[in-house]
């Protein structure tokens, strides 16, 4: 008799565009019937960068035109370093395993993101395209706390799907700066209006990238920070 897969937190492997990523559970019990496991998924390579805009500083582009992180070097962690994943946050590195994928045998780094305990294998040897990256200093803290200051607005195009598919491309870019000017926006947005369903979730996303970081870097307690970041947004 097949024996129930325990329940738990899934592995998820974040891969460059042309690498395999896997399903998180391996086998499920069907009318009594063991399922086979799925055939791994590859992800078609992802389409070439559009040029960033030739507006002149401080005027948003179209959508598509947030500039892509400066290129930096392949990041090398250890087991219980802290590394930032562009798309789930801040996490500690639990074990650098090797696994076979595909028939290859490949080097990933185990993170175990610190906000809700998620499962993230990301490739050694691709670790700077998926964006890993490690915590930024107190001086690039500080820069953020610059950027959540000013008073400009970092997009101003119409209609409003226009601007919020703007707003996701700057938190998909991974950027502690663009993520920074959409919390900033949609804090500043609060105090004129309800904010709808999309705009909450722009401001929760941005939040949650930011926040953990930020107490890395300054050194403080997550409420501190929390508190710290509201002050700045009542002022």
């Amino acid at each position: 008799m097949a024996r129930p897969v325990p329940s738990g937190s899934a592995a998820h492997i974040a891969s460059p565009p042309t690498a395999t990523t896997m399903s998180s559970n391996s086998q499920a019990k069907s009318n009594g019937k063991r399922v086979a496991k799925p055939t791994p998924r590859i992800e078609p390579p992802a389409p070439p960068p559009r040029p960033t805009s030739t507006r002149p500083p401080g005027r948003p582009g179209p959508p598509g035109s947030i500039p892509p992180m400066p290129h930096a070097p392949s990041p090398d962690f250890q087991v219980g370093d802290k590394a930032v994943h562009p798309a789930h946050g801040v996490g500690e590195v639990t074990a650098i395993e090797q696994r076979e994928i595909g028939g290859t045998h490949t080097t990933f780094y185990i993170l175990r993101i610190l906000d809700n305990g998620m499962k993230v294998m990301v490739p050694k040897s691709a670790a700077t395209q998926v964006g890993l990256r490690g915590v930024m200093t107190d001086k690039e803290a500080n820069n953020i706390m610059s950027t959540m200051r000013a008073r400009e607005v970092a997009v101003d195009v119409q209609p409003w799907s226009r601007r919020f598919r703007v707003y996701t491309e700057m938190i998909k870019s991974g950027s502690p700066v663009e993520i920074a000017k959409v919390l900033r926006d949609m804090n500043r947005l609060k105090f004129d209006k309800d904010l709808s369903f999309g705009e909450r979730r722009l401001l929760d996303q941005a939040r949650g990238l930011l926040l953990k970081e930020l107490a890395l870097a300054k050194k403080k307690t997550e409420e501190e920070m929390a508190e710290e970041i509201r002050a700045i947004f009542s002022a």
